[in-house]
């Protein structure tokens, strides 16, 4: 079992998965609003020239870096290997001493009798 001596505090609590998740679709929304002007100057700005080809290429490849963006959680909690020595805190006893002679338990069941019946 997992023991921490260290006391829970909210600031090391991990984000709430609904704050999480509105976090990164405002990254998508915003990737893909960069993909939008993109595209837009990609046409708009002339004469044609090597930097077209670098809008097209933002228009291209930014709806993959969104989505792949998007579907990444954010772990940064710090998972460091918990040494094993210290969730041992008792120390090894002998066991216990069966009894010299062993118990019984013994029950006497009986059915209820019907009035007159014999016993």
């Amino acid at each position: 079992m997992k023991k921490s001596t260290r006391a829970q505090t909210a600031t090391s609590l991990p984000a709430a998965p609904r704050d999480e998740a509105a976090s990164r679709m405002t990254n998508y929304f915003i990737t893909m609003g960069v993909r939008v002007t993109c595209f837009v100057l990609m046409v708009v700005v002339t004469p044609y020239g090597w930097y077209t080809a670098v809008f097209a290429l933002g228009a291209i490849v930014l709806p993959y870096i969104a989505v792949v963006l998007a579907n990444v959680g954010k772990d940064t909690r710090p998972t460091a290997p918990e040494n094993p020595g210290r969730a041992l805190t008792g120390t090894a006893s002998t066991p216990p001493t069966p009894p010299s002679r062993p118990t019984v338990i013994r029950l006497d069941e009986q059915r209820p009798t019907e009035p007159g019946e014999p016993t």
